[in-house]
């Protein structure tokens, strides 16, 4: 009995010292499953928000459902895990984006041609027709319900604005939706009111007021958002597959990106597929404006971007945030979290991170028995104050390639990383080579002609395209690991004063297969500014950085590492007309990679 009290935290010991314990028990750090999940009770209420986003001249309420042990009911105080979702009513048919277009040109005065925003409005009034409807589902984790009732932790769930019960309107990570998903916490903490369906008052007078949020995707968003407002009752957070900077998830320097498999989506697409509230006409002037000022005609960043950017408020994160994102997620790219990961490090924050080898899931289906017990001591620690010793761990946790081996590892990217440089040498449109010295003597160019008809994956496989230019390392002679973010530095000229610009790095096995390993793009147009387009001279050779998705790869001995230009990418960028053509000099153009052992490693692996 001396051992079951030693784990309760002060203030929760049982009456009768022969009961069992009403309260959490922890054994190696870990919260156990002592309470009855299905003994609980459940509320449903609307907590008010400060933000008016369906003008209606009143504040904007979310509508809130709250799961807890009978035994709050009885004095016991519970911290909460927290689900925020725009997806629990489920969803509308709505029609993505043409991205069968031409590129935009700005005209003389470098602005926009009248026909883009009427065009834009067109295809914004058509998609809001198309709404069908909301659809009402449970509001529940299956997955998670029970195991975190059962361990002393409440459960919360909300509807983002916009969406079921909620009033106001869905914004794709805007100002108003980052405001809503904050007031449950704020509630929590009685910061802020609540009523039920009658109008009564409801409190919190059951919690300690110490949150954790977390969720996968667009659920695992919001809690970066909150974070980034700093507010005050949320101790943690695990933002699985999670945007950081909705710039990032729509766009790539200045290039129009789809997310992987969603060709054609775009923040406008998402907020009405969500907006799922009873009375949606109200919030139709507030949809048809996210289509003009998401800019899908320049692709710039600008103050609707940044208002979505939660990276740059990492300064403000009270949170200790761990980080989980598939290596292989083209959904929500990897950029997301690696560049929200180096924020929070770099500002102090209490910080982890998991990469799966799987791509836009949660890796509670990977490897559930470890998964769980890190986010339970995770919880348990920051929620409940147990001294499990989880924040001096090490900080990275990487499943490899063989889908067996789970490595912990001090940070990341891995300690002992840096920049390696390769030079292409002239072959392209075959195969020339990529090596660790620059191309000798005069300059040497070579071409492509975009043909955005075609599949990137098989413009690799081709042994010769004017579609494409390929460069090779050597086959590796011992294992080769890169880890964090490659790039390209290109010397790069256009026959026209638009065109996309696409970024492979592939992995070539001794038996031909390939494997897209990372990929980037960029639109030459924001080659100085992501905020400001320039325009592009026929003919005239332009420095172009493009920064690849960041990624932790092992390239096996006896494989090749290439890198491949081409023009348009059919899964992800804009498709104009085939037919523009791009040049490179390869004596100026240099490809870096994250090595762990740095140039030593490059070399002793592929020259």
């Amino acid at each position: 009995m001396l051992a079951a009290l030693a784990t309760l935290p002060l203030g929760v010991l049982p009456a009768v010292a022969s009961a069992a314990p009403e309260g959490p028990v922890f054994k190696d750090g870990e919260a156990q499953p002592v309470f009855n999940a299905k003994d609980v009770v459940r509320e449903s209420l609307w907590v008010r928000a400060p933000v008016d986003s369906d003008r209606d001249g009143k504040d904007d309420e979310v509508y809130t459902e709250v799961v807890r042990q009978t035994a709050t009911d009885r004095g016991l105080k519970v911290p909460v895990v927290f689900f925020n979702s725009p997806y629990f009513s489920g969803g509308n048919d709505v029609a993505n984006h043409n991205v069968d277009v031409e590129l935009y040109v700005p005209n003389r005065r470098g602005g926009y041609d009248k026909r883009d925003g009427s065009r834009l409005k067109a295809q914004a009034d058509e998609r809001i027709a198309a709404a069908v409807g909301p659809n009402a589902g449970p509001i529940t984790s299956a997955r998670y319900e029970s195991y975190f009732i059962s361990r002393g932790f409440a459960m919360v769930y909300a509807e983002s604005l916009g969406t079921g019960k909620s009033t106001g309107c869905p914004t794709s990570g805007g100002r108003n939706e980052t405001i809503g998903s904050r007031s449950v916490i704020d509630w929590l903490n009685g910061r802020t009111t609540a009523r039920d369906a009658s109008g009564r008052t409801v409190r919190a007078g059951w919690t300690t007021g110490k949150v954790g949020m977390m969720g996968v995707s667009y659920n695992g968003t919001l809690p970066n958002a909150v974070a980034s407002t700093g507010v005050q009752g949320l101790e943690a957070i695990v933002p699985i597959a999670a945007i950081s900077s909705w710039y990032d998830y729509y766009r790539a320097n200045g290039a129009v990106v789809a997310p992987g498999t969603y060709q054609g989506e775009d923040v406008d697409v998402l907020a009405e597929y969500v907006h799922t509230r009873a009375d949606r006409e109200i919030c139709k002037p507030v949809l048809a404006a996210l289509t003009a000022e998401q800019d899908r005609v320049t692709g710039d960043y600008s103050p609707f971007w940044d208002e979505r950017n939660y990276v740059k408020d990492a300064s403000k994160v009270r949170a200790a945030v761990l980080a989980v994102h598939g290596l292989s997620d083209w959904n929500v790219k990897t950029k997301n979290v690696a560049q929200w990961y180096e924020a929070l490090r770099n500002n102090g924050v209490e910080h982890k991170i998991w990469l799966h080898q799987s791509g836009h899931t949660d890796p509670d289906t990977l490897r559930s028995a470890e998964w769980r017990r890190t986010i339970n001591r995770w919880f348990s620690h920051y929620l409940y104050g147990v001294d499990n010793g989880i924040e001096k761990e090490p900080k990275s946790t990487i499943q490899r390639e063989d889908l067996k081996t789970w490595v912990d590892e001090a940070d990341w990217p891995a300690p002992g990383t840096s920049k390696a440089k390769l030079h292409p040498w002239a072959g392209g449109t075959a195969k020339g080579a990529l090596q660790s010295s620059a191309v000798p003597g005069r300059p040497v160019v070579e071409s492509l002609r975009d043909d955005s008809s075609k599949l990137a994956e098989d413009l690799v496989d081709l042994p010769r395209s004017g579609n494409r230019l390929s460069y090779a390392t050597r086959a590796s002679t011992t294992p080769l690991r890169l880890s964090g973010t490659p790039s390209v530095d290109l010397a790069i000229s256009f026959d026209r004063p638009a065109a996309n610009v696409t970024a492979l790095l592939v992995d070539r096995g001794p038996d031909g297969r390939s494997h897209v390993i990372t990929r980037g793009w960029a639109d030459p147009q924001n080659r100085s500014d992501l905020d400001r387009t320039k325009p592009v001279k026929p003919g005239e050779t332009y420095r172009l950085r493009v920064d690849l998705q960041p990624q932790d790869y092992v390239v096996p001995a006896g494989h090749s590492v290439e890198f491949v230009l081409l023009s348009s990418d059919y899964d992800y960028t804009l498709r104009p007309k085939p037919g523009a053509g791009l040049s490179i000099d390869l004596t100026s153009t240099t490809v870096e990679l994250p090595v762990v052992g740095g140039v030593p490693a490059l070399r002793r692996s592929v020259g």
